[in-house]
C-alpha cells in the first residue's frame, strides 16, 4: 500500500502547471490511476437570472486530508472574456450556489463555521456573510422567487418542538456511556448509516433586511414520518417554491413500517407559513412521484412512475394545469425515462436529460404538446441550468470528465466554456472509443462500447478487461466514471469491452424490464454474444487473454460466471457482489428491490431466489478471483464478499480479498481509490501479462 501512495505523491510532484509529463516518443503519457484521482470535478452549474454568468462547484483532491474539497467558481459567458475565477477559497467545503432573484448575490452551502449552513456572497465585493446559524446542519436549500424566503432541510426528531430540543437530545446521546441502540421497525440502517431516529424535515425561513434567516424556521412537514429530501441521495430537486412564493411542493414517502419495501413517493403542497397541513397532490398514484418543477404560469410538472415497488420503472412527465387543476401525462407515449427535469425561467419549455442508446442527451420539451427536441446528442449530460434563451450544461464522455458547455434553447452550435483539467490532460493521451452493436438474446439488438488500449498499434494483439455494469438497470454508456474508469484500464494496456445487456436503460422500457426475474438468463447470453461479437469485429483483441470485472449486480454476475461460464476467463474481479440470495434478502435495506427483481419476499417465493443464487454452483467454480468489499456497505453487506472469498479458498482456487473498513458500496476516499485500482490492475497483469494461463485444479 505504501508503494502505491508513494507513486501517487511522486506523480503529483511531477505535474507542472501548463504541461504535465510527456512520453519519450512525444505521443503523450498514458492516463493513470493517479491522474484520475487528481482530476478536478465540475458540478452544479447555475446561470444568473440575466443569463450572463454561470456559477458552479469545482472539487479538487486534498491529498493530505485524503478527501475532496469543493469551492465556488464564476464564469462570464461573454465570448472572449476571462477564464473562470474562484469565488471562495477556504479550507472548508463550499457548494450549492444559488442566485438571488436580482442576480447580485450568491447563496451557497458552507462548512466554514464548523457545521453546514447557508451563506451569501455579494458579487460587488466583500466577505461572505452567514445566513443561517442553526444548532443543526442544513442539508439542502432553495431561494424563493422574491428572495425573501429560504426553503431548507434539517434532520430533527419529529417529536421535538424546537431545533434546540433535537440538538440537546443528540448531545446527551453522545455523552452516554452505553452505546446500544434499540429498534422497533425498519429501516435500522440505510446505504451506509445507522438510523438514529431523526428525519430530514423541510423548513421555510424568512430573511431579514440584513440577509439573516429567521432564528425560528417553520417546519412545513411537521408531523411527517418521512425524509425530505429522500435519503440517501435526495437533494433540492425534491422540493420547489410556487412562482408567487406562497407555497412549497415537496416529494415524500409516507410509508410507516412499510418504508423499506415501498416506492410510493407522493407530492405534497403546503403554505410556506405552515398555516395549513400539507395536501397530497398525487394520492391516486401508488408509485413514485418526484422532482416537482413549476412553470412561470403556475403549472406544475413532475416525474411519475406507474408501477409501485419498481424503482427502475419509466419516469414520464406529468403536468397539472394551474387554472383548471387538470392532470395529464405529457410524455406518456415517449419510450424514454427522464432522469432529471428542469424548466426555463420564462415557463415556455421544460428540459430533461434521459438515457438513450448508450448516451445521456438533453432535450427541450414543449409543455403543451409534450414534443421532445434533442438539444445535445452524444456523451452524458449530468446537470443543466437555463436562463434568457440559453442552457449551460455539464457534459462528459468516455474520453474525458465533465466540463461546461452552452447552447441556445432552440438549438444551434455548442460552445465549450471550461477546460478545467487542461494542465493535466494536455500531457496525457486518452484512448479512442467507439460503440458497436450485435444480435443478443432472441436476436434483439444489443449495444456495447470498446475502448482501445493506450499506445494501440495495428498488428498487435491486446488483452481485454471485460467490464460488466451493476444496477442492473444502469448503463455503461458514453460517460465518465471515477469508480470503473475505462481510460484507467486502457492506460494500463487493456482494451476495454462493455456490454449494455438486457436490463440496461435507454433502449426502451421493455428492454429494461426484461432482466427482472431473469438475472442469470438474458444478461449472460448478451455478455457471451457481446464478447464474441467484439472479438470478431476487432481481430486485434486477444480472446485468450480476458479478465471479467464487475460490481454490485456486476459482482453477482462474476459469481454467476464462476458457475456458468468458468472456462472463458483467466481471472475475475468481484466488487461488492451478491453471493447468497437468501441471506442477502434479509440483510439488505431496500427490500423493494429484491422483491421486484426476484418475485416477492424470499419466504413467499424461495424458488425465485434460488434460480439466481450463485452459492448453488460453488462446486463448479475454478477461475481465479479478486474479491473486494466495503464494510460500510449496507446495500450488499460485506459478509457476501467474505462468503465468496471463503468459497474460493475452501475450493483451493487462487484468490485474494481486499476489504475496506471505511467504504460503503463505493470506494470514495482518494487513497483507497488508488489502492483499489492498483490492486485490480496488478491482478489483471498477473493473469493476462506476466504469466501464461494456468487453470486452477480444485
Amino acid at each position: 500500500m505504501s508503494r502505491h501512495l508513494a507513486s501517487w505523491l511522486l506523480v503529483c510532484a511531477l505535474i507542472a502547471p501548463g504541461g504535465g509529463a510527456r512520453a519519450a516518443d512525444g505521443r503523450g503519457a498514458r492516463f493513470t490511476v493517479e491522474d484520475l484521482v487528481l482530476l478536478k470535478r465540475i458540478s452544479d452549474p447555475h446561470l444568473s437570472p440575466d443569463g450572463r454568468q454561470v456559477a458552479f462547484v469545482q472539487r479538487e483532491t486534498d491529498m493530505d486530508a485524503n478527501k475532496g474539497r469543493t469551492s465556488l467558481w464564476l464564469l462570464d459567458l461573454t465570448p472572449g472574456t476571462a477564464q473562470p475565477r474562484r469565488l471562495t477559497d477556504v479550507k472548508a467545503n463550499d457548494s450549492s450556489p444559488r442566485w438571488s432573484p436580482d442576480g447580485r448575490t450568491l447563496y451557497f452551502m458552507s462548512t466554514r463555521s464548523g457545521s453546514s449552513q447557508v451563506w451569501r456572497l455579494a458579487l460587488a465585493g466583500g466577505d461572505a456573510q452567514r445566513v443561517t446559524d442553526y444548532p443543526l446542519e442544513v442539508g439542502a436549500f432553495k431561494v424563493s422567487a422574491r428572495g425573501d424566503l429560504l426553503a431548507l432541510s434539517m434532520e430533527v426528531f419529529p417529536d421535538c418542538p424546537t431545533l434546540a430540543c433535537t440538538r440537546e437530545r443528540l448531545d446527551a446521546r453522545s455523552k452516554d456511556k452505553a452505546t446500544g441502540r434499540t429498534y422497533e421497525r425498519l429501516f435500522i440502517r440505510h446505504w451506509d448509516s445507522w438510523s438514529n431516529g431523526t428525519r430530514s424535515h423541510l423548513f421555510s425561513a424568512p430573511q431579514s433586511a440584513g440577509g439573516a434567516a429567521s432564528a425560528t424556521p417553520v417546519d412545513v412537514s411537521k408531523g411527517f414520518d418521512a425524509d425530505i429530501p429522500g435519503k440517501p441521495f435526495g437533494g433540492d430537486e425534491d422540493f420547489a417554491f410556487s412562482p408567487d412564493g406562497r407555497s412549497l411542493v415537496f416529494s415524500a414517502r409516507i410509508a410507516g413500517h412499510t418504508e423499506p419495501w415501498s416506492t410510493n413517493f407522493d407530492l405534497f403542497q403546503t403554505p410556506v407559513d405552515g398555516s395549513a397541513a400539507p395536501v397530497n397532490l398525487t394520492a391516486g398514484n401508488p408509485a413514485w412521484d418526484a422532482q416537482p418543477v413549476f412553470l412561470a404560469n403556475g403549472d406544475l410538472a413532475w416525474l411519475a412512475q406507474e408501477r409501485p415497488g419498481f424503482e427502475s420503472d419509466r419516469f414520464h412527465i406529468v403536468l397539472k394545469d394551474a387554472r383548471t387543476g387538470a392532470v395529464r401525462s405529457l410524455t406518456g407515449g415517449w419510450d424514454r425515462t427522464v432522469q432529471r427535469l428542469g424548466a426555463t425561467p420564462d415557463g415556455k419549455a421544460l428540459l430533461a436529460s434521459v438515457d438513450e442508446l448508450g448516451q445521456a442527451p438533453l432535450y427541450r420539451i414543449d409543455p403543451k404538446s409534450g414534443a421532445p427536441v434533442r438539444l445535445v446528442a452524444g456523451g452524458a449530460v449530468a446537470e443543466f441550468s437555463a436562463a434568457r434563451g440559453r442552457v449551460v450544461f455539464a457534459r462528459a464522455d468516455l474520453g474525458g470528465p465533465d466540463d461546461l458547455y452552452v447552447i441556445g434553447l432552440r438549438g444551434g452550435p455548442v460552445r465549450r466554456l471550461t477546460d478545467v483539467n487542461h494542465e493535466l490532460l494536455a500531457g496525457r493521451r486518452t484512448s479512442d472509443f467507439e460503440q458497436f452493436s450485435f444480435k443478443g438474446w432472441n436476436d434483439e439488438t444489443v449495444y456495447g462500447y470498446l475502448v482501445k488500449p493506450y499506445g494501440f498499434e495495428p498488428g498487435r494483439r491486446y488483452p481485454i478487461a471485460f467490464v460488466v455494469h451493476g444496477g442492473p438497470q444502469v448503463s455503461f454508456g458514453n460517460l465518465w466514471t471515477y469508480r470503473w474508469n475505462a481510460q484507467a484500464f486502457a492506460g494500463g494496456g487493456y482494451a476495454v469491452v462493455m456490454i449494455d445487456f438486457h436490463g440496461s436503460p435507454g433502449y426502451g422500457q421493455a428492454f429494461t424490464d426484461s432482466i427482472s426475474r431473469d438475472w442469470g438468463g438474458k444478461p449472460l447470453i448478451d455478455l457471451q454474444k457481446g464478447l464474441a461479437a467484439a472479438l470478431e469485429k476487432y481481430p486485434w483483441l486477444d480472446g485468450e487473454r480476458v479478465c471479467a470485472l464487475g460490481a454490485s449486480y456486476g459482482g453477482f454476475m462474476m459469481n454467476w460466471i464462476e458457475g456458468h461460464w468458468p472456462d472463458r476467463f483467466r481471472c475475475i474481479v468481484n466488487h461488492d457482489g451478491v453471493f447468497e440470495q437468501r441471506m442477502m434478502y434479509y440483510a439488505t435495506e431496500e427490500l423493494w428491490f429484491p422483491e421486484w427483481e426476484l418475485g416477492g419476499p424470499q419466504y413467499e417465493n424461495p424458488q425465485g431466489y434460488e434460480a439466481a443464487n450463485p452459492v448453488t454452483l460453488v462446486s463448479k467454480w475454478r477461475t481465479p478471483m479478486l474479491v473486494i468489499h466495503g464494510e460500510q456497505d449496507f446495500r450488499i453487506p460485506y459478509p457476501q464478499g467474505i462468503g465468496t472469498f471463503t468459497a474460493l479458498q475452501r475450493r483451493g482456487i487462487e484468490s485474494k480479498l481486499l476489504i475496506f473498513p471505511d467504504e460503503n458500496h463505493w470506494v470514495l476516499k482518494p487513497a483507497n481509490s488508488v489502492l483499489w485500482y492498483h490492486t485490480v490492475l496488478e491482478w489483471l497483469d498477473t493473469h493476462l501479462k506476466d504469466s501464461p494461463h494456468q487453470p486452477s485444479t480444485p
